[in-house]
């Protein structure tokens, strides 16, 4: 669809933008959940180089991080924005200038960071931009808790999605980011990021250009359910997926108030969850070194195909 003001007003004066559906006036200034008001909120937007390699490239992924989020992660690592609300307002106008400025930058592409509270706005600037010039692709880069009737509206608009998968239960999802029902929302939302997107596309450089990646963050004590997640992407998304598995866990922000979250990720913990995958043909994607103490993210390897060897 097309996005105007119109458009972003009526979806923020009774939100219903994510799946909490809080129904708050957002243009008369009224805070949800996610305590984001109607015009965005930004930390910082900069070329980043530490995105999974077909994003980042050899010039960066032209990131802008957003204030706020929907959930409310013990674990978050971007704690101070998007927990702590750091961050300054940005109009659309201004956006669309910031993702001019990063396409001129060299940027691969533009990268939404937690975009979900704020995506009719995004969406908005991100047209703005286009009749501007802008040329590279939008990567969608979510928490995962997304309303699949805001992400149809957005059909069209992103060319890659970067969903989380955060748990495979919903007792973890409650208990560690207050999302009691995330695990039907995140797959039915990445079944539909699918549909509009498909598996990725890279061109002659290896730079992303369209699809589906998926980032599974392994949590100590398989608290995250990995190995569901990935039986579940086989068998109802695509085998072509691509994933990226993340080792960079470590106790942050409030994580420490949880024993069993208070310490990394053993290296048995991160390997099986890379066997389950390879074992389910899901060999496309990217995986880390163990344990990595630092957000290192994808400088580590391609996962492996079934009868490759260490060499």
């Amino acid at each position: 669809m097309r996005f105007d003001v119109r458009t972003v007003n009526r979806l923020l004066a009774r939100c219903a933008v994510c799946p909490r559906r809080c129904g708050v006036d957002r243009n008369r200034g009224e805070r949800g959940y996610c305590r984001a008001a109607a015009e965005p909120e930004v930390f910082r937007f900069a070329p980043h180089h530490g995105e999974e390699p077909v994003l980042s490239g050899t010039e960066g992924s032209g990131t802008i991080f957003f204030t706020h989020c929907n959930m409310k992660c013990v674990y978050c690592q971007n704690y101070f924005f998007s927990q702590l609300d750091e961050g300054e307002p940005v109009s659309v106008e201004g956006l669309r200038r910031i993702m001019l400025e990063l396409e001129g930058a060299g940027c691969h592409n533009i990268n939404l960071v937690s975009p979900t509270h704020y995506a009719p706005q995004a969406a908005l600037a991100i047209e703005g931009a286009r009749r501007h010039g802008l040329t590279v692709p939008i990567v969608y880069n979510t928490g995962g808790y997304d309303s699949v009737e805001m992400l149809r509206m957005l059909e069209g608009v992103i060319d890659i999605y970067l969903p989380d998968m955060r748990y495979g239960s919903d007792g973890a999802a409650k208990a560690y980011s207050d999302a009691p029902d995330y695990v039907e929302r995140n797959r039915e939302a990445v079944v539909e990021m699918h549909r509009q997107v498909g598996d990725l596309v890279v061109d002659g450089k290896g730079i992303a250009k369209r699809g589906l990646i998926v980032r599974l963050l392994v949590l100590p004590g398989r608290l995250s359910g990995t190995k569901d997640t990935l039986r579940f992407i086989a068998n109802e998304v695509s085998r072509g997926t691509s994933i990226s598995i993340m080792s960079q866990y470590y106790p942050t922000y409030k994580a420490c108030g949880h024993k069993e979250l208070a310490r990394a990720v053993t290296k048995a913990e991160y390997r099986d969850v890379v066997g389950e995958a390879t074992a389910l043909g899901l060999d496309n994607g990217w995986v880390q070194e163990v344990p990595s103490g630092v957000d290192v993210r994808f400088a580590g390897t391609h996962l492996k195909r079934k009868g490759q060897s260490d060499e």
